[in-house]
């Protein structure tokens, strides 16, 4: 019975093929960009969470002042070297903490010049933002204590000064300081916030400090944690420790913040989730739209198939075979439209993933929750005009010319 009402609803789509084809097109589309909205929008959520992590291993931000970023006080009290010496000393669940003071300079060579962001910082630093040397090497002992006018450059920096030449014992300007390269970063390309990682001039901190700033200042402290301890605890042990150390009482408000980058992800994933689910809405609206073609198909097939359906009635046939035809009907409709729009959503999806630059993540949950809803949008709107069909008087139907 099954198979034979199954034929049935074939037979009537081929018989009006352009019909069908109008019919399903906004199950087609609705289905097509849930999909791709989601898979998209799950591409982004994991290029947030892997760029996060590739800024750093369980990383705290320690900076002064209340908040991360500008529009602070000027008169807050910034960082000194000692302050990172006693995170690492006295905080035990710290892998490694690196000074960090960073401006916009000029780098020079020859007749090349480009804006750069030149970070002082010691060796700790491309252990705790999980950076590697391409070539060359990191700062020895001697030019960290000393302040040596040596710096390590990013591939971006590296391309835009030297080209292709070998750019390693060379000498670089920063505005007035002339440091010798003598290390390439390997790449690491853009950020989340679109920022390019490898746009960057590494120098010793006393050297930026002696050279470039002209104060023993430190503008924050990037603190790695060891791998297993929780961070919350070490958050909570660095702010035990500077409060301590910046002589607050119980009663002040912190003068630095703590800030776990796991925060920033979360919000982060947040935000592309949320765009992915207002996107994923809007985009089902189509599949409401495809619903209501479907049901204005079926009752006008009703329509021209009245005296079919005496005809059938009158023979003996029951009212239920005769719902359940136009419902099978309908369902194979909608289902014909999830299909096409399943294989349209993921072509499609591979060739935005290309060329927004975010990985593919195929999501079987969302496929197979598409179909089956593309489904349930053939049953829904299917069964009123089926109920119709299944309830004309045979003698009424057969009169119906």
């Amino acid at each position: 019975m099954w198979w034979n009402t199954i034929l049935l609803a074939l037979r009537e789509i081929k018989r009006n093929v352009m019909r069908s084809v109008l019919t399903i097109l906004g199950i087609v589309i609705g289905v097509g960009a849930v999909i791709t909205m989601v898979t998209i929008g799950g591409g982004a959520t994991a290029q947030v969470k892997e760029q996060i992590s590739s800024m750093g291993s369980n990383l705290l931000m320690v900076t002064p002042g209340k908040r991360l970023g500008p529009g602070q006080s000027s008169n807050v009290a910034l960082f000194k070297l000692n302050d990172g010496e006693a995170i690492a000393r006295d905080v035990s669940s710290i892998a490694a903490v690196a000074p960090v003071s960073s401006q916009s300079l000029k780098a020079i060579f020859g007749n090349q010049n480009w804006s750069t962001q030149v970070t002082g910082s010691d060796n700790q630093y491309f252990k705790v933002t999980n950076r590697s040397i391409k070539s060359g090497r990191q700062f020895s002992d001697s030019e960290l204590r000393s302040g040596a006018a040596v710096c390590i450059v990013g591939e971006t920096v590296r391309k835009k000064l030297f080209g292709g030449q070998e750019s390693l014992g060379l000498n670089i300007r920063l505005e007035k300081l002339s440091c010798q390269v003598i290390g390439i970063l390997e790449a690491k390309g853009q950020s989340t916030m679109g920022m390019d990682q490898d746009d960057i001039v590494v120098i010793p901190i006393r050297t930026y400090q002696r050279r470039i700033s002209g104060n023993q200042d430190v503008a924050m402290f990037q603190v790695s944690v060891q791998q297993g301890a929780s961070t919350d605890k070490a958050q909570r042990d660095i702010q035990l420790l500077m409060r301590e150390r910046r002589h607050l009482s119980p009663s002040d408000d912190d003068n630095f913040n703590v800030m776990d980058m796991k925060e920033i992800a979360k919000m982060l994933t947040g935000t592309t989730q949320l765009l992915t689910a207002l996107l994923s809405a809007v985009a089902a609206v189509s599949l409401l739209v495809g619903g209501i073609g479907i049901m204005n198909i079926m009752l006008v097939s009703v329509t021209e198939r009245t005296r079919e359906i005496g005809i059938r009635l009158a023979i003996g046939a029951f009212e239920r075979e005769v719902l359940m035809q136009f419902l099978v009907e309908a369902v194979v409709l909608s289902s014909f439209g999830g299909l096409i729009g399943i294989v349209l959503a993921l072509s499609a999806s591979v060739w935005l993933a290309g060329v927004l630059r975010v990985p593919f993540v195929f999501n079987a949950g969302i496929v197979v929750i598409a179909f089956l809803f593309s489904a349930a949008v053939g049953v829904i709107f299917g069964y009123f005009p089926a109920l119709k069909a299944a309830r004309l008087d045979p003698i009424e139907a057969l009169r119906y010319e």
